[in-house]
């Protein structure tokens, strides 16, 4: 090891550092460890070129402490601008969440993807269903709206109407789904009609609360499912039912007509009738053709035809129901359920047990084998 090598390249060494920018005490410590680490590997294995080995050496050390010290500096300025220890404030930024996410970069339909994914807390899956697409579809929708909010600061909330579609699926999910966040999105949801001057807020509180005032006779003890017309109305939420219907009034006043409002009416025909017979279907089926004409929705249209048929009798229904698409979500169940009113038990056994094997979960799956076997045995008699 020649010793007086490493002494005589230390000032040039030193030197080049300072000239890179390194103050001079940084400089000098960083070619003290270069000549430290010097020491321990020439002997074993000495460089070709000496002095180019402590420069590089050298200033990579300078580079670890310059970001060892900033990282330092930041933890200590972080510390400083801590709040004193205590209790955290009661602050709910939920709400404020779903705003964010709804980012004006986005289109609605991905904002309410990534939002559902993110906060929500849903599956790709649950969230596909939701939007009636296929779940590789709905993936590579959630993966655009990263990247586009990649490095984007959420700084700009969205609209009203976005963060609606997004707390009326969650509401959709926790209400029929496997993930409970129905009552979260409730009271997000009248958190966010009294902040904002929108109609449709109260329409989709009104309707929110008109259908969880149902929920819980909607399964049975065995965790079967009730059909609405076959549901203990005693076991319905009447403090629930009489708030829905206030709001609804309420926003119905002001003569903003949006699809929640037109909802919340429907649930609310529903919820006033004493009984299953006495439900004002034709009412039930204007309010259908109103929200047809606000959304042009092929599952509106679906629901449709069932009132149709409740309305003018299952023929009728079965004629409404020709006009759509047989591939749409419980397309089957509907004809099934349309074919049994109208006497044709056969056809009907047959469509429920098709619908079974096309039911997106285990407790729709239960309920339509059920009604195909119960009709079947009707047909043995």
């Amino acid at each position: 090891m020649d010793e007086a090598l490493l002494r005589g390249l230390t000032p040039s060494v030193l030197t080049v550092l300072v000239r890179r920018g390194a103050d001079f005490a940084a400089a000098e410590d960083a070619v003290q460890d270069a000549l430290v680490e010097a020491l321990r590997v020439w002997p074993a294995d000495p460089p070709r070129d000496p002095k180019g080995w402590l420069v590089t050496v050298a200033w990579r050390r300078f580079l670890d402490a310059t970001r060892a010290d900033t990282a330092r500096r930041r933890r200590e300025d972080r510390v400083e601008e801590e709040p004193a220890p205590g209790p955290a404030p009661a602050v709910d930024d939920t709400l404020q969440l779903y705003f964010l996410c709804a980012h004006p970069s986005l289109t609605p339909a991905s904002a309410v993807a990534l939002t559902l994914r993110a906060v929500g807390g849903l599956t790709t899956r649950q969230i596909a269903r939701a939007y009636l697409v296929p779940e590789a579809t709905m993936a590579q929708r959630i993966s655009r709206a990263k990247r586009t909010v990649s490095g984007v600061r959420f700084d700009r909330p969205g609209d009203v109407a976005t963060v609606l579609r997004v707390l009326y699926l969650v509401f959709n999910e926790g209400y029929s789904g496997d993930v409970d966040l129905a009552a979260e999105a409730i009271r997000l949801t009248r958190q966010l009609a009294a902040a904002v001057d929108h109609p449709e807020a109260a329409g989709l509180l009104a309707l929110m609360l008109l259908h969880h005032a149902r929920r819980a006779a909607r399964t049975a003890s065995d965790g079967s499912l009730v059909p609405l017309a076959e549901q203990d109305r005693g076991r319905w939420d009447t403090a629930a039912i009489a708030e829905g219907i206030g709001i609804l009034q309420a926003a119905l006043a002001r003569d903003r007509l949006g699809e929640f409002q037109a909802q919340a009416a429907i649930a609310a025909l529903h919820a006033d009738a004493p009984t299953a017979e006495e439900t004002d279907w034709p009412q039930i089926v204007e309010w259908y053709d109103e929200l047809a004409r606000l959304t042009d929705s092929p599952v509106v249209r679906l629901n449709r035809a069932v009132a149709v048929g409740e309305a003018d009798g299952p023929r009728a229904g079965l004629a409404a129901l020709a006009a759509l698409d047989p591939s749409l979500p419980r397309y089957t169940a509907v004809a099934a359920y349309l074919h049994e009113r109208d006497g044709d038990l056969a056809t009907a056994a047959r469509l429920y047990a098709e619908a079974a094997h096309k039911a997106p979960d285990l407790a729709e799956r239960d309920h339509l084998t059920r009604q195909a076997a119960r009709l079947n045995a009707l047909r043995r008699r």
